[in-house]
């Protein structure tokens, strides 16, 4: 077996999945060592990982964006702030993560580097080395692929697929001034590569690095992802990482209340604000608790996806409606079985856990990746796109009708639920594991 070294962005969404691959490595007989931010330690080490910590200008806490970066808030969601992420709370710390990596791989001479696609000190360290130099570096897909494509509109603006050649030129112009818009972006980053050493060839476009590493792993199915002709050949689809299970099959106290539901022939409609961008419920959760309070014939489950969560979002609404359970964590692996709809605003996991059960999802966010992930779900014909972070209860009642009645949708996403079901992740990257890291000479 072999020495491997996992590399998460102290974010939620990149270190839980990349924490569920170095396990299962950890698992197969491999010895992984897990570099992360220090607040991931204790369950890095629970898993029976060897934890090196990231050093402090590299980690922050995701919980609280605001400290960590205050200037932050002040920028639009959407394109605008994407690309103020990528160059301080990706960019900044990559000459950093690039230093703690050669630090543990000279203690720990790993023959692999997986890494979230946005721990850009990993690509550093592919882009510098020849491939004889250095272990394979795997980066691990954990949002819709942003790559340049003639086939597709630029990355970060949340458009479908040009559909005929109008509309190719038209995307292709597009592409210039997006280009251009995204310019001082690509220099900051550069800079940060030049801190390692690296001088970034000229005219590499900001999210073109990923090819230079030895596999993307992409953490969907080909039917969920936009066709390329020109998709570089590194990139491999593995298939979505499956929910983990609540310790020791732990259910909530509401639980026996989706029986009741079924029992009388009621739906149950799940509501999330994901794990990141949920400290204001009047962005969605109260919206949809109000849009769907009258109706008797639903059993709404609001996953507010932290502890705090249903006292935030009671402070927000004038009641609870009888029809409506306040969560924090619920155990989501268990919970989809039973749902007919998803209102979310638009995390990838979350998303493809949902529809790998052939339920059909309602996505209203704007910020992160969300707007790509919602225009996925549009193009699959699986949901409603409802374009904006901020829905309106009338657009909100009308969505999750449709996703209820709509028996297209439905069809489609059982159709995508089965493509899911072909894929096994873990089994896929273990799979591949051996192949892209067999030394090169």
């Amino acid at each position: 077996m072999s020495k491997i070294i996992v590399a998460a962005t102290p974010v939620t969404g990149h270190t839980h999945p990349l924490l569920r691959i170095a396990t299962h490595l950890a698992e197969q007989g491999h010895e992984v060592a897990f570099l992360g931010g220090a607040r991931y330690r204790a369950a890095a080490e629970e898993c029976g990982l060897a934890f090196a910590p990231l050093p402090a200008e590299a980690d922050y806490d995701d919980r609280d964006f605001a400290a960590s970066f205050p200037e932050r808030a002040a920028v639009p969601a959407g394109p605008a702030q994407l690309l103020w992420d990528v160059m301080h709370v990706f960019g900044d710390p990559l000459p950093a993560q690039h230093r703690a990596l050669r630090a543990l791989l000279a203690e720990f001479p790993a023959v692999a580097v997986l890494h979230d696609s946005l721990f850009l000190g990993a690509v550093a360290l592919a882009m510098a080395h020849p491939r004889a130099e250095r272990p394979a570096v795997l980066a691990v897909g954990i949002s819709p692929l942003a790559l340049v494509s003639k086939d597709t509109a630029p990355p970060l603006l949340g458009l479908l697929p040009p559909v005929d050649e109008q509309q190719r030129a038209e995307y292709a112009a597009l592409g210039r001034e997006s280009a251009r818009r995204m310019r001082p972006a690509m220099e900051y980053v550069n800079a940060r590569f030049a801190e390692t050493g690296l001088q970034v060839p000229e005219g590499t476009h900001l999210f073109g690095r990923v090819e230079s590493v030895d596999a993307l792993l992409q953490l969907t199915v080909p039917a969920f992802e936009y066709p390329r002709s020109d998709l570089p050949a590194n990139v491999a689809f593995v298939g979505p990482l499956p929910i983990p299970a609540a310790p020791g099959g732990l259910r909530p106290d509401w639980w026996p209340r989706l029986a009741e539901a079924r029992e009388a022939g009621r739906r149950v409609v799940v509501v999330t604000q994901g794990t990141i961008a949920n400290a204001d419920p009047q962005a969605l959760l109260a919206p949809a608790v109000r849009a769907l309070a009258d109706r008797q014939d639903l059993l709404v489950i609001v996953a507010t996806g932290r502890v705090d969560g249903p006292d935030l979002l009671r402070g927000a609404l004038p009641a609870v409606p009888a029809n409506t359970v306040l969560a924090g964590f619920v155990p989501f692996d268990a919970l989809l079985p039973h749902a007919d709809a998803l209102v979310t605003n638009g995390g990838y996991g979350g998303v493809q856990a949902a529809l790998g059960h052939a339920v059909p999802v309602v996505v209203a966010g704007d910020s992160e990746d969300k707007p790509e992930v919602a225009a996925r779900v549009e193009w699959t014909g699986t949901g409603v796109n409802l374009r904006t972070g901020r829905p309106t209860e009338r657009q909100l009642a009308t969505a999750v009708d449709t996703v209820l009645t709509d028996p297209e949708l439905r069809d489609r996403a059982a159709a995508l639920a089965k493509e899911f079901a072909g894929y096994d992740a873990l089994r896929r990257i273990t799979e591949l594991l051996p192949r892209v890291a067999a030394p090169r000479r």
